[in-house]
């Protein structure tokens, strides 16, 4: 008997999955809205999963284990709003006041001496960027009113909004307090043939995935006080907020390393006014570039998934 061609073989098998995996990212796209405070609770799950696993050890029921881990989430979140948010806008103030500075003494003393020096003829009116930035705060605290106006007018929108955020917490009660049970439940849905491999395959996503994002999340938060800190011991007046970009930015392979370096030189030029200044906070990025490559993201992501350092790097 004469075998189907290669290519007709090969249509007949990529198709069907080509279909599928469309239909699903369009499904996925279209209920969005529904399935996000479900996918946030989930990841709030597998990243607090330590935490309610370590107090249910100590005989604590898992009821009173997941409420703990939700209220002692729910007060990290309110000590970061009181706490740092308002250090955040006041650096931010300063960030804002550096780059002004940066402007002025650019049109003042730079530009001269760069036309001196190349024979070029171009001005920086920093007055008039002064100006553009001053009317459009002006215009977006005027139009604040009227898009409050318009949400409360929505009322289904808003409504959906606030649904979807008190969901989250809820799911996320009900995920960590029966994590452990979930598996056993899903596998009793499969047929009893697969139902092994089924087992070892959730049983290593489900811990590769939970260390991955710990890892990572483990690894933000070290850069941005690395960062954070070393700015800071060396002066920089708008360290926070470029630590933490940095820091929360480092999930991306040197975006978040190379975006705080270019605002941390920038500030640091505003700040000291010549080259030297910022000859400190390019020594920061350095060395928190070199922790993080070499060190910190290889001991605490790679070793989590199974990876060797050297592997990672």
């Amino acid at each position: 008997m004469k075998s189907p061609p290669l290519r007709h073989s090969f249509r007949s098998a990529w198709l069907p999955v080509a279909a599928t995996l469309l239909f699903t990212l369009w499904l996925g796209y279209a209920l969005l809205p529904i399935l996000t405070p479900f996918a946030a609770a989930l990841l709030l799950t597998y990243i607090c999963y330590p935490a309610q696993k370590w107090l249910t050890s100590r005989r604590i029921n898992a009821n009173l284990a997941a409420i703990l881990v939700l209220l002692g989430l729910t007060l990290a979140g309110c000590a970061f709003l009181l706490v740092l948010v308002p250090l955040l806008i006041q650096q931010m103030q300063a960030f804002y006041s550096a780059f002004i500075n940066l402007f002025t003494m650019a049109q003042a003393s730079w530009l001269p001496d760069l036309q001196t020096r190349l024979g070029l003829s171009f001005t920086l009116d920093i007055q008039h960027l002064t100006d553009w930035i001053s009317r459009h705060s002006e215009g977006l605290s005027a139009a604040m009113p009227g898009l409050l106006k318009s949400l409360g007018s929505q009322g289904l929108a808003l409504a959906q909004i606030l649904v979807n955020l008190a969901l989250i917490p809820v799911v996320f009660f009900y995920l960590l307090r029966d994590a452990d049970m979930l598996t056993p439940r899903l596998l009793k849905l499969a047929p009893r043939r697969i139902a092994p491999t089924m087992s070892s395959l959730l049983a290593e996503i489900d811990s590769v995935l939970g260390e991955f994002l710990r890892g990572e999340l483990t690894v933000m938060a070290i850069m941005a006080v690395v960062y954070g800190g070393g700015l800071w011991l060396v002066g920089l007046d708008t360290a926070l907020p470029v630590g933490l970009l940095s820091g929360l930015l480092t999930f991306i392979p040197y975006v978040g390393s190379t975006i705080g370096l270019l605002l941390g030189t920038a500030s640091a030029l505003s700040q000291y006014g010549n080259l030297t200044g910022i000859l400190p906070t390019l020594i920061v990025f350095l060395i928190g570039q070199s922790l993080e490559s070499n060190f910190i993201t290889p001991k605490l992501v790679g070793e989590r998934i199974g990876l060797h350092p050297v592997a990672v790097i």
